[in-house]
This record gives C-alpha cells, structure tokens and sequence, in this order.
C-alpha cells in the first residue's frame, strides 16, 4: 500500500467536527491534514476547470509497480486488495471525502449530501444522498449505509479502522433516523472518526453483501464487484484489470459527463524496474513508484507533458515484532535505533527523494507545529548502540554477532516487498549498519499480498513497512498515523508492532474530546513514548510517489491545485483523481 500525504496544525478538529460541507459534485477537496503542501515537483496545473466542453474518451494506463499479480478480487474490507488502489475509490465509495492536503477547506460530500455532530459531538448524523445507483441498476439508499456499519462490527476483521466497541474503538450504534438519515453513536465524544467513519469506510450493497457469511466478510472474493462509483471493473486478469466509465454515475449531469475518461486499464508489475521502463517510455500516463534518477530517466523526456510531484507522506520504518522473545527487549531496539544512519538511507537508499525520519514518528516540516523539540532522540551512533548492549549483559560470540544473556544470536529476518528497489537499497544499508554493531539480518522479499498476511498476522520477526506499503493511513494530525500503528485495537490490521499499552491506549481515547491544546500535549506523550519504548523504528519520510503525463489527459492534481492525494494507491482519492480527469487532443 502506498499512501499518503498530510499536512498538519492543530486546526483540524473544529473544522472537521463543524462539518458544514460543501455542496460539492465531483471530485473536490478533501479535507485530511491540514495546511500547506511541500515536497518535489516539476509543476504543471491541468484542473479540470482548464477542460473545454464534455467530451467523453481516451485511455488512462496507470502504472503503480504492486509487487504481485492480481488477484482479481476487489473486496474493500480486505486490507491486503486496498493497497494498490483497485477497488476503494474507483468502485466503492465513502460518505464523504476528507483532504488531508486541503485541511482548511469542508469535507466533499459523497454518498453522503451532508453531515452534522450533535450531543457533545457524541452523536452524528448523515443525511443520505438520493439519486444514485448501484452499477446493477438497484437503488442505493440509507439502508445500505446502515448494513455497512453493522456488518463490519459482525465481522472484526472488516473493522479495519477499530471504530466499534468489541474492536476498541468509540462507536456504539448506527440507526436509522427517517428514510434518508443514519445517526452514529459513540460513547464519548469522537471529533477524530468523523475522517474514519466519513472517508474511510467504503459503502458497500446491502442487497448482495447480506447474503454472504456475516462472519468472514472480509475473506469474500468480491470477484464481480458492484459499487457506485465511476469506475466498472470490466475485466481482470492476474497481468490487467480493465475498468470502463459507469455511464449512469450520479455526478453526471447534462452537458457535464463524469468521468470523463472511457477506460482505465492497471497492469500488474512485480519490479520497479518493469513498471519504471513502461512509464519512461509512454506507455503509461500515472505512475506511483520511486524511479531513480527520476528527472533525466522519466521527466527529461519530454518535460513539456512529463511531471512528477513527492508530497510528504507517513513514516518508512524498520519494524520489530513485539511478540518476539528477543525483540521484545528494549535494549535490542534502542541498539537498533542508534546503529542506524537514517541520513545514509536518505541518499543511497531513496536516492535524497525521502528525508530522514525521526524517532518520535512525526512527519516534519508536514507537522512540525505538533512536534516536541525538547525530546532527545536516537542519533546515529555505532558506539552506543554496542554500549547499550554490553551494559544490558549482551556478549559477541566469536563471529562478531551479539548474543543475548541466555546465549541467542541476535540474529533477524527483515521481511520486505520483492521488487520494490528503493525498499531493497534501502535494506541492504540497514543490514550494514546493522551488521557493524553485531547484530545480523538477512532480508526476506515476499509478493505483496503474503507480505501484508504476514505483518498482520505477526508472522515475522523483523519487517520493513510503511508509506510505499501497507501502512497505517494518514489524516489531519499525527494522531492518525500514530494511532495505526500503536492503537491495541488494530492489533491484526496496521499495528504491525503488536505493541500493547493501556495507557497509550487511555491517550488515543481521550483525544477526540480534547481542545487543540491538549491535543497537542497528547501528541507530545506519543512522542515521548516513541522515543522511549522504540515500538518502532522510523527511518524515512515516505513521499507520495507520483508521476503523470499531460500528453493526452488533463485534470491532474498539482503542487498548486492538490485536490486529492495523488498517488494511483491513494484510496479513496483516486476516485477523486479519475473523476476530474478529462481527454485532451495532446
């Protein structure tokens, strides 16, 4: 999964519980993080509002190196399909549509015509839109709202945010009110799950998804998706799935056909190097992968129609699973933490594209203003990261490697996408440094989907993870990010540590009902913890990859008009991307 970028102050919460939405049809602004946007870019505005009359045509080829074949199945409960950017988005579609790269603007109603907190923001309520369809011709109403909510506290594992009670989370009921009104119910105050419920949560058709074992939604196939999106999915082998325009999408209006272009096809590709060589030679329009050189290998080309844009994202990081018996000790992960040259893995690995992280897991200058500066962290240093595990009672056996008190090895296997040469460069630095201080690892490539398994089933001992991969997802303040990857509750989908703490917990619970202040406070303890419990070990920036061609299309989100995430793996931004794209004559 490659996803995001974010942007972030203190504002978010007001804005987003006020919840006065736009009326908005196709693809506006979402409203996710919170501020301005940095990160590399070779400009190009091409909005949709530079699009003359409504011509309908044309072809998008995306090209976002996934790191297996496909599946061809398209369930959006199922985390492992959600990372590329198939199914969420293009087919299936949120209530409304938060941009975290647009945080002062409302939120874009979707299937969701407007939305309003009540009781203490302990209470809100959706107002359904009318109108729409399902793409077998069934009408989609507040039912299938509400079947959706419900079925994912049936089903844990399609609970992929933790929103319900039995996973953790605040909600307590979802209700119908009138026929065209749904109310949620949570037992505290929940400013913070308006972008979870809102933007994240894919409505799914109660007439079809009723009928499966309530149990294992998550497992479903989905292999003949039906949603409202502006996307058919019209073919799919393991090499390209094939979408056609849905000619009956609600956005459409006379004169104003949307989407506006008629096919979209997504190929396959198991290597950087294969999907780099497609884009470099026009045989692509969107890319979504790091590309060495990127300037004189894809743009240089043709620098009048090629671009590329890199927003700040979430945190690469190299993580430890908790759960094992040697990685579970701090001083093992300290050792990690100061063995490691982030600014090497900066240049050499990411090639100077990705900025070095910080131990604390806030993405700066993106959120800087959330950021304790007094916090000392690890820096790279060799001899205190042997210090550390010397004075922990750590001994090298004759082969250099460190050895616990009772005589193990510190001895590791780093799981990792195959294919992915950014990951890889990245990797064979980190097992360099690694290897200085007595500690040995030997990286492990898997296909994606066992990969994202693996992690979430703790099948692991150490993983690289993070933007560019299955990752916790991003909002409009650190706490989003922060709250994937150490809220217990997600535990199985983007807790990848399985790190396990009531008290970090008791924080995450008590943000949303928080003043901007004390939130910021929270953060700080986040931070704090972070740096002083190494539940993780944040090494890059991630960025969002994205390169896009003006040959032919037009409408693509820029530095100057980021409309939505722009990466063809950012769900459910593409839809918004797909949805104000348009056919030029070139």
């Amino acid at each position: 999964m490659k996803r995001l970028p974010l942007k972030g102050l203190a504002w978010l919460v007001a804005l987003v519980a006020t919840c006065l939405l736009a009326a908005a049809c196709g693809g506006g602004s979402k409203a996710k993080s919170t501020g301005t946007s940095t990160g590399t870019s070779t400009g190009a505005s091409t909005t949709s509002s530079a699009s003359s009359g409504g011509a309908v045509g044309g072809k998008l080829v995306i090209d976002n190196e996934s790191g297996s074949t496909w599946t061809c199945q398209f369930n959006p409960f199922n985390a492992s399909l959600l990372g590329p950017g198939i199914t969420f988005g293009y087919i299936y579609e949120p209530l409304e549509f938060v941009n975290i790269l647009q945080s002062t603007k409302p939120p874009v109603p979707m299937l969701a015509s407007s939305s309003k907190w009540s009781d203490g923001y302990k209470k809100l309520t959706f107002t359904i839109r009318s109108g729409v369809k399902w793409t077998d011709g069934t009408p989609f109403s507040a039912k299938d709202v509400l079947y959706t909510f419900n079925a994912i506290k049936t089903d844990r594992a399609a609970d992929l945010n933790a929103l319900w009670k039995n996973a953790g989370g605040p909600l307590t009921a979802v209700a119908a009110k009138g026929a065209n009104q749904v109310v949620f119910s949570f037992d505290a105050p929940a400013q913070t799950y308006f972008y979870y419920v809102a933007d994240q949560t894919p409505i799914v058709p109660q007439h079809i998804w009723s009928k499966l074992n309530q149990a294992k939604l998550s497992t479903y196939a989905d292999s003949s998706p039906v949603g409202t999106g502006p996307y058919k999915m019209a073919g799919c082998t393991p090499q390209n799935i094939k979408y056609l325009r849905n000619p009956n999408y609600w956005q459409s209006k006379p004169g104003h056909p949307v989407p506006r272009i008629e096919e979209i096809d997504y190929p396959a590709f198991l290597s950087n190097t294969s999907a780099n060589l497609e884009l470099a030679q026009g045989q692509a329009q969107w890319g979504g992968q790091y590309i060495p050189n990127v300037n004189s290998y894809y743009v240089a080309k043709d620098p009048t129609h090629r671009h590329i844009w890199f927003a700040p994202v979430l945190n690469v990081a190299l993580v430890p699973n908790l759960e094992n018996p040697i990685l579970k000790a701090l001083p093992v992960r300290e050792a990690i933490a100061y063995a490691l040259n982030k600014n090497n893995i900066s240049k050499l690995g990411e090639g100077g594209e990705q900025q070095p992280a910080n131990q604390t897991g806030v993405i700066t200058p993106t959120f800087k203003t959330w950021a304790d500066t007094a916090i000392k962290q690890p820096t790279y240093d060799p001899s205190k990261a042997m210090q550390i595990l010397n004075s922990a009672g750590y001994k090298k056996g004759s082969n250099g490697i460190y050895q616990t008190p009772s005589g193990q090895p510190l001895q590791f296997t780093i799981k990792t996408i195959s294919g992915y040469s950014d990951w890889d460069a990245s990797l064979q630095i980190i097992t360099q440094e690694l290897k200085a201080v007595g500690i040995s690892v030997t990286v492990q490539d898997e296909n994606s989907t066992p990969y994202t398994a693996d992690i979430q089933s703790g099948k692991f001992q150490l993983a690289y993870a993070g933007s560019g991969g299955p990752a916790a997802s991003p909002g409009p303040s650190p706490y989003y990010e922060l709250r994937g990857w150490l809220f217990s509750g997600n535990i199985g989908s983007t807790n990848y540590p399985r790190f396990k703490s009531a008290a970090v917990d008791a924080l995450f619970n008590k943000y949303p009902a928080s003043s901007p202040s004390q939130q910021v406070q929270i953060i700080h303890q986040i931070q704090q913890v972070m740096v002083k419990q190494i539940p993780f070990i944040p090494t890059t920036e991630g960025v969002d990859w994205y390169q896009y061609d003006t040959s032919h299309i037009g409408g693509w989100p820029t530095q100057a008009d980021p409309y939505a995430q722009a990466s063809p793996y950012s769900f459910p931004d593409d839809g918004q991307v797909v949805t104000h794209l348009y056919p030029t004559s070139g």
